[in-house]
């Protein structure tokens, strides 16, 4: 019976590229709205991160819905904002793709590419994205269990990519008055058998914004490296998500 593997990065230590997110930094806040929409929706945000000292600036350019009729972003055009807004000020910049053939242009346009909850299993683009050495936020599925999370980060890390960050943004369970349940357990797990930084997304594991204060405190404690929040200049107008994203002045006052 053929033995299984060890993973790779047990007991060792990896670090992303120290000018992309270096886990021996700060906490870190990963902000910006659920979608970009438009040039003057992301200036509104990065004016407020750079204000606030926020390195990292996040915008979805293809989103994965659950309906098909659903906004599904604006695709290339918003990746070549978040360029320009990274540019212009100085930000690092995270965004999703879906599909492997997505990974070349996302090495020109994006400073961190994300892999969503949905993709956590796409094994075709984790293997793609491991053959780059370009920094990869990996999301766990909301299904997946801690194991398959960490295997998922092995299809990236054996490929010879070990910039890889973390993200634990909530797990399905019946509880139905947050949006997923967030498993702060994950974290600590995280950070005892690896040494690959970790972030949680407090807005989608959460769906809610009144309770976001006390949670992040949470997952500070067990030792969470930064988290993800979306925030958009009106969430009225939003064109995904606007139910849990923070306005500016809500995300000014956690920040503080």
């Amino acid at each position: 019976m053929r033995k299984e593997k060890k993973l790779i990065f047990n007991n060792t230590r990896f670090k992303t590229i120290p000018e992309i997110f270096d886990i021996d930094d700060k906490f870190s806040i990963i902000a910006g709205p659920c979608a970009v929409e438009s040039l003057n929706q992301m200036e509104q945000v990065a004016k407020v991160l750079v204000g606030n000292k926020i390195r990292f600036i996040r915008g979805g350019a293809y989103k994965p819905r659950t309906s098909p009729y659903d906004f599904q972003g604006i695709g290339v055009e918003g990746l070549k904002i978040l360029d320009f807004i990274r540019k212009e000020y100085k930000l690092l910049t995270v965004s999703e793709i879906l599909d492997p053939r997505d990974v070349e242009i996302a090495l020109e346009y994006v400073d961190i590419i994300q892999v969503g909850s949905r993709n956590m299993m796409n094994y075709s683009l984790l293997k793609e994205i491991g053959l780059t050495n370009h920094p990869v936020l990996l999301k766990r599925g909301i299904m997946s269990t801690i194991s398959e999370f960490l295997l998922s980060a092995e299809y990236i890390v054996s490929g010879g990519n070990k910039n890889v960050i973390m993200c634990e943004r909530g797990i399905r369970t019946f509880e139905n008055r947050t949006r997923n349940t967030l498993d702060i357990s994950c974290i600590a797990i995280i950070k005892q058998e690896t040494s690959l930084p970790i972030i949680a997304d407090l807005s989608h594991s959460l769906g809610c914004r009144d309770v976001i204060k006390p949670v992040l405190n949470a997952v500070k404690a067990c030792g969470a490296d930064g988290v993800m929040l979306e925030v958009c200049p009106d969430r009225t107008q939003a064109l995904s998500d606007s139910k849990q994203q923070l306005n500016l002045n809500e995300f000014i006052e956690i920040v503080k």
